[in-house]
């Protein structure tokens, strides 16, 4: 089965003038989706794992907690979860299209907020 890990993602809040994710990974197919960050070791500051088309997350199995950004198309912030712990699921967020997951506390220490725009690029 090949997983589709795409490597050297950045996210920058353009709203709050700070970078979120300086090495970040990209989940796009259904079992990187899946799997997620279980099994992983906990984000470090910089780190972040962006789940495309995503509406919902989980964090069963997992030993650690995670800030989660639901983004829009745009990449505007349309609902965030801060310091989510695990064994919980989110709320189905209809208006996300993506879901940035971040190590926990990021949310806090950057003031990211509701509405804030959010800049995704891959790194070659």
């Amino acid at each position: 089965m090949v997983v589709s890990l795409v490597a050297n993602l950045q996210a920058y809040n353009r709203t709050r003038n700070v970078p979120l994710v300086i090495r970040g990974t990209i989940a796009a197919d259904w079992w990187s989706r899946l799997r997620g960050l279980l099994g992983r070791a906990p984000l470090q500051p910089g780190e972040g794992l962006l789940l495309r088309g995503e509406q919902a997350i989980h964090t069963f199995g997992m030993t650690f907690a995670i800030d989660v950004l639901f983004l829009d198309r745009t990449g505007r912030v349309v609902h965030l979860i801060s310091t989510m712990p695990p064994w919980r699921i989110s709320p189905f967020v209809t208006r996300a299209r993506d879901v940035l997951e971040l190590p926990a506390g990021i949310i806090a220490q950057t003031n990211t907020a509701l509405g804030d725009q959010i800049e995704l690029n891959v790194i070659s």
